[in-house]
């Protein structure tokens, strides 16, 4: 949602240490908590914005991604945070300001919190790609073990037959008031860990926790033009939340095999030519590989070792635009290390050649020579 740089969203330098900027976060989410300012929908879009520029710069990759290609680079390979409304904000970071018994922030200050359902947790997984597929796109299918709702108790967590009784401590809210002073503050249950019920007679496939772990396959959609070390998010095929509560994310890291000739350097392709003399000398049009197959290459004459030719939009789509880099050929002279009889003879005449009729750049190299040894 946000178009700001989230380095100024929360108020800290771009090299900035994880502590500072979950502490810049925890004073943000204070100011513009909903709890703390009712009706007040400028406070709640400031409460959004920070909630998704703490979740970009928290990550580690996800942060990298942005400090290189900017937002463009999260949403094109569906990066972005993407709250879809404040509950959602509460789902993924309601309890990182506890202090360990279970309450945070969004619970012990404003009420509310500590018996909100968290959802499941994010998982990672990793996709080897050839270059030909990150080129032009792909799609891939991943077997994945992740946390389901229990079939034996429908997630309840209680053995078939019995159900999980109200929490006398906290009369089901999973949360108590105690004092402070003069104030009155809300913290998680300890009776019940914040779920509001105890479960008596716990089930036996899930052991309390209403999940149980499956293999699944999962299909990915990879965007053309995804670079090695990006990340791709898959909403909602991370594990379960318990109670029903909604899933984490898939996070599928790309990384590339080894090419026997390319290679990629930002949005391009390079790949190495060997020629011939004649066809550096005289010029040639050869055919050369590239990503999607086979295409012909004009070598200009005069051509040197070492020269880049460039094939115009021949190389990796850009995630972030519709723009396409270009294949860039470096020609390497190949020098015969065995030459037949007519070679000889041909090439002993274009040395003859070249004596009697030197170059100018030649000509004014042998006068200098002449000049320093005398």
């Amino acid at each position: 949602m946000s178009a700001r740089d989230y380095y100024d969203v929360l108020g800290v330098a771009r090299d900035a240490s994880e502590d500072v900027i979950k502490k810049a976060y925890r004073k943000l989410a204070l100011k513009h908590h909903p709890d703390k300012n009712p009706g007040d929908s400028e406070a709640e879009l400031k409460f959004k914005e920070a909630a998704e520029a703490y979740d970009v710069l928290r990550d580690a990759e996800k942060r990298q991604i942005y400090d290189t290609h900017g937002h463009g680079g999260l949403s094109g390979i569906g990066q972005g945070a993407g709250f879809s409304d404040v509950e959602d904000i509460f789902r993924v970071f309601g309890d990182i300001f506890s202090g360990g018994g279970g309450g945070g922030i969004f619970g012990d200050l404003f009420g509310g919190g500590g018996s909100r359902v968290r959802r499941g947790e994010s998982l990672r997984a990793h996709l080897q790609l050839t270059l030909e597929e990150a080129a032009t796109g792909t799609r891939r299918t991943i077997e994945l073990r992740r946390m389901v709702g229990c079939g034996s108790c429908s997630g309840s967590g209680a053995r078939r037959g019995s159900q999980p009784i109200r929490c006398g401590t906290c009369s089901g809210a999973g949360q108590v008031l105690r004092s402070q002073g003069f104030f009155s503050v809300r913290t998680t249950c300890p009776a019940c860990s914040g779920r509001g019920e105890i479960i008596e007679d716990p089930c036996p496939d899930c052991h309390r926790s209403g999940l149980i772990e499956k293999t699944e396959e999962i299909e990915v959609e990879v965007p053309a033009g995804v670079a090695d070390g990006m990340i791709l998010r898959v909403t909602g095929r991370g594990n379960e939340g318990p109670r029903g509560a909604p899933a984490g994310d898939l996070q599928v890291v790309i990384g590339y095999h080894r090419h026997a000739f390319f290679r990629r350097v930002n949005d391009h392709v390079c790949f190495e030519l060997p020629i011939s003399y004649s066809q550096a000398a005289l010029g040639s049009e050869v055919e050369v590989p590239t990503l999607v197959g086979k295409a012909v290459l004009t070598i200009p004459p005069g051509t040197h070792s070492g020269d880049i030719l460039r094939m115009r939009k021949m190389g990796f789509r850009s995630v972030q635009s519709s723009r396409k880099g270009d294949q860039l050929v470096e020609t390497t002279i190949e020098v015969p290390t065995k030459l037949g009889p007519e070679e000889e003879e041909l090439l002993l005449r274009l040395a003859e050649i070249e004596e009697k009729e030197v170059g100018t750049r030649r000509l004014g190299f042998l006068e200098r020579f002449k000049e320093y040894f005398g």
